[in-house]
């Protein structure tokens, strides 16, 4: 059958036919492959980002050439364009060598800028093709593993004159990162459609990038996670409980982070949007994130923005200003001075929302605190606890509960003006204890006098131990030749095993 039909096809068996044929069919396909190699190098990043991108999202943008400007097309292909742009975007460069494509860099640097003027113009509509690829453009370019170097370093603020460290990529990021603010700014936007992309896993990487030690990289994210916050309403428990793990792996594994002062600063305006009353995951918040970061050594660092999220707290509920000092004072600081200093500023502005009633239950343990710095050997700590008594307010409180925080207070203040070695300190202690006299004098004596038989029993005590030391020391000279005798005997004595 196979016989029959090729017998039927016409044949030619001329050889200067055949040469001329293979001649040609030759040259014909060595153009054919010099057209091909040039499409494919000018289509190259069309392919690249075709495999990225899924072929629903770029089938009408593959048709328009990235290069072309928005104001040469008409408006009916501006959607396509901006999305063909993106696509082009998504190729990243190394720019630890600066003569490494740099051409290319340059190109996607124009692109960027094209962008970022087009998302300013007011005129772009989004549809959802376009929404992919801008989150896909963002993902591709700023969510990255830093290097190892990040690791090893202890937590920032230990060695706070160190000089940052800066992104060589900055010149592309920061582009990227104002094209998403734009972006998420933008009020044609719909929340609906582009929560499908901006999900879970982009804010859980976003929320990495915190982590940056380039400064200006985290001031950027900072303002583009509070966006994503006030526009999507449906990620909010999402992104509390995703900061709250990383609050808590910050205080309870690592102590290494850098990025815990800008989220605390975000949070600061979220905590003041918070509803009344006060959610139990709001309060589980204030008690298992807040209160601990008062723990690592770093937290002069983020302590500001600390302080300014628990006052927030307790101007929503005073109630929790009690909560919060027993938890201050439980990692109160023994060695560490400056510390010392933050707390005691955070007590005064926290006293000065106190109720009666929460202080009446936190006062004996709040001023046995406050004595011990008063009578501090750092004289900023002790002059810092001796200006408690210059707050109106607080005054208020010490005067209302005198009978039990004059009998705390005021044998430190008699230890300061007996042994205190700053004069300025001296100063301080003597006014307050001048201040205690105008108060109530006959509690004055009363503590006076409670002191004066203290310092004598102590006195007594310790002369006891002296005596006791000595009678001890002697009986132990006395008996050491009668133990030298009795340790030659036991060695000179045979030793007998029974068996």
């Amino acid at each position: 059958m196979l016989k029959q039909i090729l017998a039927k096809l016409p044949r030619k068996s001329s050889k200067s036919s055949s040469v001329d044929s293979a001649t040609g069919s030759s040259s014909s396909s060595n153009a054919t492959d010099v057209v091909n190699v040039i499409s494919s190098r000018l289509n190259a990043v069309k392919r690249m980002s075709s495999s990225i991108f899924p072929a629903s999202n770029t089938a009408g943008a593959e048709m328009i050439e990235p290069h072309i400007l928005f104001k040469d097309v008409p408006n009916s292909d501006k959607q396509n364009l901006f999305v063909s742009k993106l696509n082009f975007c998504c190729l990243v460069y190394d720019f630890s060598d600066p003569d490494k494509h740099s051409t290319e860099k340059d190109l996607k640097h124009q692109i960027l800028v094209e962008l970022i003027e087009f998302l300013a113009s007011d005129s772009a509509k989004f549809n959802e093709s376009a929404v992919s690829a801008m989150c896909k453009m963002c993902a591709s370019n700023l969510f990255r593993d830093f290097p190892p170097k990040y690791a090893s370093h202890g937590a920032r603020g230990e060695a706070e004159d160190e000089e940052p460290w800066f992104d060589l990529a900055w010149s592309h990021l920061q582009l990227v990162y104002d094209l998403l603010l734009r972006f998420l700014s933008y009020n044609s936007l719909d929340a609906k459609v582009a929560k499908k992309y901006v999900d879970n896993g982009f804010i859980l990487r976003l929320l990495e990038l915190f982590d940056s030690e380039d400064p200006r990289e985290r001031d950027c994210l900072k303002s583009i996670l509070h966006r994503v916050y006030g526009k999507f309403m449906v990620h909010r428990p999402f992104i509390r409980m995703a900061v709250g793990n990383i609050i808590y792996r910050f205080v309870f594994e690592t102590e290494r982070h850098n990025g815990i002062a800008e989220l605390l600063e975000i949070f600061g305006s979220v905590i003041s949007g918070f509803a009344l009353p006060l959610k139990k995951e709001h309060k589980m918040f204030l008690t298992r994130a807040l209160i601990p970061l008062h723990k690592p050594k770093s937290v002069g660092i983020y302590h500001h923005q600390l302080t300014y999220c628990i006052v927030q707290f307790v101007e929503k509920e005073p109630k929790l200003a009690g909560t919060v000092i027993k938890g201050l004072l439980k990692c109160w600081p023994v060695t560490n001075s400056q510390k010392e200093l933050m707390f005691l500023s955070e007590l005064e502005e926290l006293l000065e929302m106190i109720t009666m009633d929460e202080f009446e239950k936190v006062m004996v343990l709040l001023f046995r605190r406050i004595a011990c710095c008063l009578n501090s050997s750092h004289f900023q700590v002790a002059e810092r606890a001796h200006f408690f008594w210059n707050n109106e307010h607080i005054l208020y409180l010490i005067m209302q509960n005198r009978q039990v925080i004059m009998p705390l207070v005021f044998p430190a203040l008699e230890r300061n003006i007996q042994n205190h070695w700053n004069r300025a300190v001296l100063n301080l202690t003597q006014n307050v204890r001048n201040m205690f006299s105008e108060m109530d004098p006959e509690l004055v004596l009363v503590c006076q006098q409670k002191f004066a038989e203290e310092t004598s029993q102590s006195t007594l005590a310790a002369e006891r131990r002296r005596m006791t030391w000595e009678r001890l020391e002697n009986a132990a000279s006395y008996q050491q030749p009668v133990a030298n005798d009795v340790s030659s005997i036991i060695e000179s004595a045979p030793c007998v095993v029974a068996c």
